[in-house]
């Protein structure tokens, strides 16, 4: 039983993590754009790793 909750714990904070790196990202992204940052901007690489990176971890924990 035990186990289990702590599995849950973890599969939930992975969620809510991976979540948290995409609003990160896309709140990047938008703050770059607004600013007049350009297609090579390190707020909108930065940005578009964030939300890649949350993304994959994301479909890892949902597929498996």
């Amino acid at each position: 039983m035990q186990m289990s909750r702590r599995r849950q714990l973890h599969s939930t904070s992975t969620r809510v993590l991976s979540v948290a790196m995409i609003m990160i990202g896309v709140a990047l992204i938008v703050r770059t754009l607004v600013a007049g940052g350009g297609a090579l901007a390190t707020g909108l690489v930065l940005g578009v790793l964030f939300v890649l990176a949350g993304a994959a971890r994301l479909y890892l924990q949902l597929r498996g």
